[in-house]
């Protein structure tokens, strides 16, 4: 016979604990005339077996339940369920901690966490030692913090020798120029590139024109075409990012951004960008779009990860008009511009791809190609052209 205290260390348990087994009707004690409580070794063994059964995920009144009456399956095959849910939960959050350390992948992480809480995630990223330049590489390229520096190195491998960075027609920036209402005398053009759309403003406006970038070897391709074709004079090359531009408020008649926009959202551009225009100043953009109430599923799947923000174009004349634009006109890019962009890119990448076969990068962008050549019709550019409100 055991007393309260020996029974205790005998199963490994405080004397509280036993109390409280008592007390629900686990344990039940021979109490003596001076007042002690004994317990038999029959007892020790329900106690032990009771910590078997707690093992197993049951609550106390559970492993009361098993111990007085026949097991209730129901009750085990409840509690397994539950049971393997927290398996699966701890799992993931296993290999969450396991990539931050390294030893994974992070892209879902990293776009899930761009989906829900886009400025927390940015601000988060540089807080790793991202300075913002790379932040947002990482945000809309390599979207995985452990390997963006190597998937970086691939992607300006790809893109460096190639003309366009994206979709664009030299057609289509003319189409836009000449919906504008004002003739511009002092023009940003922001995310410039290498600069097809700045030489086309130089060529067709008299505006003095800032190109900024925050890619210096861009900056550096279109210092060299301006100055091949004698254009350099009008044109101010600034590396900045598009988030904290350097210029005062009420400073320019024209904001120019074409497919740039999206890196910091166009809402946040739009209201970001206003104070900068002088009153009736334009902001033209482009943005990729929907071109589709009902959107193939590949194409969307494809899309939420690559751009969560991507709307219809209803959508986005809504925004522009709540930040407090006229919209003075619209229109899709021709396909040429998607085949402008495109082509040379395919040929680089296949060019490229026997010597860099394990390479992220090559593999996104043959993804992109691919959507682009099997879903162009569902989605494209749009140009928007815009005047602020007073």
């Amino acid at each position: 016979m055991y007393r309260i205290s020996q029974l205790a260390k005998k199963v490994g348990l405080s004397r509280s604990t036993l109390l409280y087994y008592e007390k629900q009707g686990l344990l039940t004690g021979a109490r003596q005339a001076n007042g002690y409580r004994l317990y038999s070794d029959k007892d020790a063994q329900r106690v032990l077996l009771l910590q078997q059964l707690q093992a197993g995920g049951l609550t106390l009144k559970e492993c009361k339940s098993c111990l007085d009456n026949k097991v209730e399956r129901a009750v085990l095959s409840k509690r397994l369920q539950q049971l393997d849910a927290d398996i699966a939960q701890k799992q993931q959050a296993r290999h969450l901690l396991a990539a931050l350390l390294g030893e994974g992948s992070l892209r879902s992480w990293h776009q899930q966490a761009d989906k829900i809480a886009p400025d927390a995630h940015l601000d988060w990223l540089q807080r790793q030692g991202f300075d913002e330049k790379q932040a947002l590489h990482l945000r809309w390229l390599s979207k995985d913090m452990n390997e963006h520096e190597q998937y970086m190195a691939d992607f300006m491998t790809v893109f460096a020798v190639l003309e366009r960075w994206g979709p664009g027609c030299d057609a289509d920036t003319l189409k836009a120029m000449s919906f504008l209402p004002i003739t511009p005398t002092k023009l940003i053009d922001i995310g410039c590139g290498k600069g097809f759309a700045t030489r086309l403003l130089v060529e067709h406006t008299q505006a003095q024109i800032i190109a900024v970038d925050n890619e210096p070897s861009a900056l550096d391709a279109l210092s060299l075409r301006l100055s091949e074709q004698g254009l350099e004079s009008r044109v101010t090359l600034t590396c900045a990012s598009m988030t904290a531009l350097p210029f005062a408020a009420a400073s320019v008649d024209c904001i120019w951004s074409e497919g740039a926009a999206y890196i910091m959202g166009v809402e946040q551009a739009l209201t970001q960008w206003r104070p900068l225009l002088t009153e009736n100043g334009c902001l033209v953009l482009s943005d990729l779009v929907w071109l589709t109430d009902t959107p193939s599923d590949n194409a969307v799947t494809f899309w939420q990860g690559e751009y969560p923000d991507m709307n219809n174009i209803e959508q986005r004349l809504t925004q522009m008009r709540q930040a407090g634009y006229q919209v003075i006109e619209h229109f899709t890019l021709r396909e040429q511009a998607w085949h402008d962009y495109y082509q040379p890119l395919k040929a680089r990448v296949a060019a490229l791809k026997p010597s860099m076969a394990n390479s992220s990068a090559i593999a996104d962008i043959e993804r992109e190609i691919a959507i682009y050549e099997g879903y162009l019709n569902e989605f494209g550019y749009q140009m928007f052209i815009l005047q602020k409100r007073a």
